[in-house]
């Protein structure tokens, strides 16, 4: 994969060639915490022959290495969403539709805000909130510090791990492929862009901020939300929704997926790929 130095982060991307219809939106997707773009290539496997897609590692996660030193400290969902901005600057793209997975939809969020004029449009797969439980935030929180911290490099050899994270947080169990992707991105993320984007974007303060953004936001935004998700249930994807002037629509603007848990670009790639051609091509005929 190429890369492209952001802030002092060799950011690895890859852009599929251009659509027919030049006239449409790149698509553009965001991975969540902990993860990488590997988790997209079965939903870009779909859409690329329709739209030009752009994946990419977040600052700290997969391979977009962290080179500067001291490194980057600022882990906040704007400056993530800053690092966007000038990736679509660079790569000279000036229309996407951004698709956001968890931490990666409030990032595309974010991104639509300070980017309006490029950005036409926003999904979020797996992704809401908008409300602080303090108790929650906290088990959250410390929980996520553990995780970061005991990751030790032979984790990926225990026999049989790749069967437990290919069957953690989804309703519908992933090959064992997966498992053990799963297994080398939890390994390989760098430790302070994992615990400063836990952290930062956990804050009262963040989660608060959301709504007022949504609010604000003019383009459309949908949510895709798994009926059985239990990372990001469906009440806080519905809560957050309801801040956009789509959702008193009379279609709306959350769609769910039954059976689905947190993972659903993966568990159900076919039936997201199809939610999303229908919110494109609705927003998209004029």
């Amino acid at each position: 994969m190429p890369s492209i130095n952001i802030s002092g982060t060799l950011h690895h991307y890859q852009l599929t060639s251009p659509a027919a219809n030049s006239q449409r939106p790149v698509l553009v997707f965001i991975h969540g915490w902990l993860l990488s773009h590997h988790y997209w290539q079965p939903l870009v496997s779909l859409l690329q022959s329709h739209y030009q897609c752009l994946i990419y590692d977040l600052r700290g996660f997969g391979n977009s290495q962290i080179i500067t030193t001291p490194p980057k400290h600022d882990y906040s969902l704007a400056s993530y969403a800053q690092d966007l901005e000038l990736l679509l600057q660079k790569l000279e793209i000036e229309r996407a539709w951004l698709i956001g997975h968890s931490l990666g939809g409030s990032i595309a969020l974010w991104t639509a805000h300070i980017c309006s004029e490029t950005i036409q449009g926003v999904t979020c797969i797996n992704a809401g909130g908008g409300i602080y439980l303090k108790e929650e935030f906290e088990k959250f929180r410390t929980a996520g510090k553990q995780l970061i911290k005991f990751r030790p490099g032979w984790l990926s050899y225990v026999p049989g791990l790749d069967f437990i994270f290919s069957r953690m947080m989804v309703s519908r169990p992933l090959t064992l492929k997966w498992g053990r992707q799963r297994i080398r991105d939890f390994i390989s993320a760098d430790a302070q862009a994992a615990l400063g984007s836990l952290l930062d974007s956990t804050t009262e303060a963040e989660v608060h901020h959301l709504p007022q953004l949504v609010v604000r936001l003019q383009q459309p935004v949908y949510f895709i939300a798994g009926a059985e998700d239990k990372v990001m249930e469906t009440k806080y994807v519905h809560h957050l929704a309801s801040f956009h002037a789509l959702f008193d629509t009379p279609q709306g603007n959350v769609f769910e997926i039954a059976d689905c848990g947190h993972l659903a670009m993966l568990e159900y790639p076919e039936q997201v790929a199809a939610i999303l051609g229908d919110i494109l091509q609705q927003n998209l005929k004029s």
